[in-house]
């Protein structure tokens, strides 16, 4: 344990030297292929749903409600339950968060990595997971975490500081770029009359705003999230 401890702190707090312009590039083509190649993203999705799902339940926490779990479902899609006050602020916040949620952790990420710290954030992130698996309230969903949690410790205890940092910008690149397709499959889902209790159709009922303005407002995030951590990313790349 104080060899777990001692390695995490370490690495937690040295800073690592940016990757190549050509190696970041890479990163982020092979992490832009996770998402728009319909195989990989079959798959990577439950990454986006993680976060999604983690989204809605720090928003509720954060605006004084109650988490009461969260499920993560095999087709992707999951269910964060909270309790308090049905209308109001709070309610608003937990329902905003989640379509916003993996492109803002994307973001996050992306300052920490380009400021050096790459391997720590995947410290991080292998932290977060922990604490939603105390949330998860069903079988797939401790499957799918506890995988998750897997992948990123082998890959944070074993891999080389090559292969780590690489991991950590394939990862936040992913985040990034993942984060609008939820968002433009929402919106067909609507319009197709499959969505009537979403997100976004929550927030119409609690704010009066119609719903698809409010997943405008989920695109111009995801999208500003995604230029933004991609130019912090690239900024930092050695030249």
């Amino acid at each position: 344990m104080n060899e777990l401890l001692d390695r995490v702190l370490g690495d937690v707090v040295t800073r690592q030297p940016a990757l190549d312009p050509r190696l970041a590039a890479a990163c982020a083509l092979l992490a832009l292929a996770l998402v728009v190649w319909r195989p990989a993203w079959r798959r990577t999705r439950h990454l986006v749903t993680i976060a999604h799902e983690g989204a809605h339940g720090v928003a509720a926490l954060l605006s004084g409600r109650r988490l009461s779990g969260i499920r993560l479902h095999s087709d992707t899609s999951g269910l964060t339950v909270s309790r308090g006050r049905p209308t109001g602020p709070g309610m608003v916040a937990t329902a905003f968060a989640g379509y916003v949620g993996p492109s803002l952790l994307g973001l996050v990420a992306a300052v920490v990595v380009a400021r050096g710290y790459a391997i720590g954030a995947l410290w991080v992130a292998l932290l977060l997971l922990t604490l939603l698996l105390l949330q998860i309230r069903n079988f797939f969903g401790l499957y799918a975490v506890l995988l998750a949690g897997a992948a990123v410790f082998a890959v944070s205890w074993w891999g080389t500081e090559e292969v780590r940092v690489a991991t950590a910008y394939v990862a936040t690149c992913f985040l990034l770029l993942a984060g609008p397709r939820p968002v433009v499959e929402l919106q067909q889902q609507r319009r197709s009359g499959r969505a009537a209790h979403s997100d976004a159709d929550m927030l119409a009922r609690l704010t009066r705003v119609s719903g698809t303005v409010w997943v405008g407002v989920f695109l111009l995030v995801t999208v500003a999230a995604a230029l933004g951590g991609g130019w912090l990313l690239w900024a930092a790349a050695e030249v």
